[in-house]
């Protein structure tokens, strides 16, 4: 067998069933994710909900920074870990009220573990989710939007505190 059979061999067995990658898993959570868009655009569109011609940059930035802190507080937050444990086990805990989690189980409940400990993959679902509650209602997911970005701020400014004082001290 030649090396770069090896290595084929190698890949065809990460994305195998019996391998690291709960690929059945990752399919299911893609169906569900276009499933819930394609719903959503079939209700907005039956309601008579147009599309918004352009997004203001002021309103991306305020979906960005709700939608970061929204898949933070989902994915490293000790007080929604109960939403986790399913799918999850306690690795470390981290700064401030942080925790790390990581994926437990396999197939289906392996992928949701994987989805739900990664803030960046997390993210995507907050996002789509925001982005209908913006086509929908977008007064009140500005609002929704606004309080996220609050609590932002103010975890920036714990973190900055917590340093100045941690400074003084030393």
């Amino acid at each position: 067998m030649t090396d770069r059979e090896s290595r084929l061999d190698d890949d065809r067995d990460r994305y195998a069933d019996r391998g690291e990658a709960p690929l059945a898993g990752y399919a299911a959570l893609a169906a569900a994710y276009a499933t819930g868009a394609a719903v959503f655009t079939a209700a907005a569109r039956r309601r008579g909900v147009r599309v918004p011609d352009r997004v203001p940059p002021w309103d991306v930035t305020l979906l960005g920074v709700a939608t970061f802190k929204a898949s933070r507080l989902l994915t490293r937050d000790k007080v929604t870990s109960f939403l986790r444990a399913p799918f999850t086990r306690r690795e470390e805990e981290g700064p401030g009220s942080e925790v790390m989690d990581a994926p437990r189980g396999r197939g289906l409940r392996r992928a949701v573990g994987e989805l739900i400990s990664c803030p960046f993959c997390t993210a995507a679902w907050v996002a789509g989710g925001l982005v209908c509650s913006y086509v929908a209602v977008p007064r009140a997911t500005r609002l929704v939007c606004a309080g996220l970005g609050a609590v932002t701020v103010a975890d920036g400014l714990q973190y900055a505190w917590s340093t100045t004082q941690e400074a003084g001290e030393g």
